[in-house]
């Protein structure tokens, strides 16, 4: 199942990537909503090779992932894969330039299969995907926002 996005910033393509780069942010903000987050790679600096284990509640149970840094091409290309009992998952977060003070991030997440359990939970899903393309690209908007009120 593929969920993607295309946001306007009005923030510089720099500026965006490293908002996205920013991993230690976005752990703060996983934990803030419940996901116990433990990083695999201790480097301070953002790029390929950082990875995750992420353990949260998801439908009553505890589930674990594992997401790495796959390619980080600044500043136009953040991609994270990784995978849990259930799932694989591709993340891929792409910069345009549109002007030297605005930019567009396309977001894309595919989620894939690992088991027969696993796609008949996506095939339930994907009777409601309208109304969860709605949520994720709410989500992003609301993310983007964030960034550009706490730049400005």
């Amino acid at each position: 199942m593929k969920f993607s996005t295309r946001q306007d910033t009005d923030l510089a393509s720099e500026q965006l990537f490293d908002f996205l780069a920013d991993f230690d942010r976005l752990e703060r903000l996983m934990t803030r909503r419940g996901v116990v987050v433990r990083r695999i790679d201790p480097r301070s600096e953002p790029g390929v090779g950082r990875g995750w284990e992420l353990s949260f509640d998801w439908r009553g149970k505890r589930r674990n992932m594992r997401l790495d840094v796959v390619r980080f091409d600044r500043p136009e290309l953040i991609a994270i894969e990784g995978q849990s009992e259930l799932f694989e998952i591709s993340i891929d977060m792409a910069i345009v330039a549109l002007t030297p003070t605005k930019s567009r991030l396309n977001m894309q997440i595919d989620v894939r299969p690992r088991s027969m359990r696993a796609r008949l939970l996506l095939q339930t899903a994907k009777l409601g995907k309208g109304q969860l393309d709605r949520k994720f690209d709410l989500r992003i908007a609301e993310l983007l926002g964030d960034v550009t009120r706490a730049a400005a």
